[in-house]
């Protein structure tokens, strides 16, 4: 885990709202590392000779690499955060690694990059679980 992830958890001035810290402050590692890994990912898509044969990759790595940011920016925010809301996105972003990680796990053996980024998306899409799990 990042040291500045936790950081700002632990200088957060109010309650975090019941939240488990330790399971927020993975949420939002393994979101912002998803959506970096799923750009590189449909850009090394694009930079393959076979790219017209990715679209449905490249396309489901940038849905995936918008949402997990998404998710990471509204988890860091927690001043009157809304616990609906945050359900919400928790479950949209762990459906979208859901997505991208099965769409990659398609091409893991012929392209390492997205064995990678399917990792990632496993990774980011049990840390939504974990969370959302936490929230009761």
């Amino acid at each position: 885990m990042t040291h500045h992830v936790m950081s700002m958890l632990d200088t957060y001035p109010k309650d975090l709202g019941g939240v488990d810290r330790d399971k927020l402050a993975a949420c939002i590692e393994a979101c912002f590392e998803c959506a970096q890994t799923c750009t590189a990912c449909a850009d090394a898509c694009l930079a393959e000779d076979m790219v017209a044969e990715l679209t449905t990759c490249i396309r489901t790595n940038l849905d995936c690499a918008d949402v997990c940011e998404a998710t990471g920016r509204i988890l860091s925010r927690r001043t009157g955060a809304d616990a609906a809301v945050t359900r919400a996105v928790l479950e949209a972003c762990q459906a979208a690694c859901k997505a991208c990680a099965d769409e990659c796990e398609r091409h893991a053996d012929m392209h390492e990059h997205c064995r990678v980024c399917a990792e990632a998306c496993r990774k980011c899409e049990q840390a939504c679980a974990d969370l959302l799990a936490s929230l009761g």
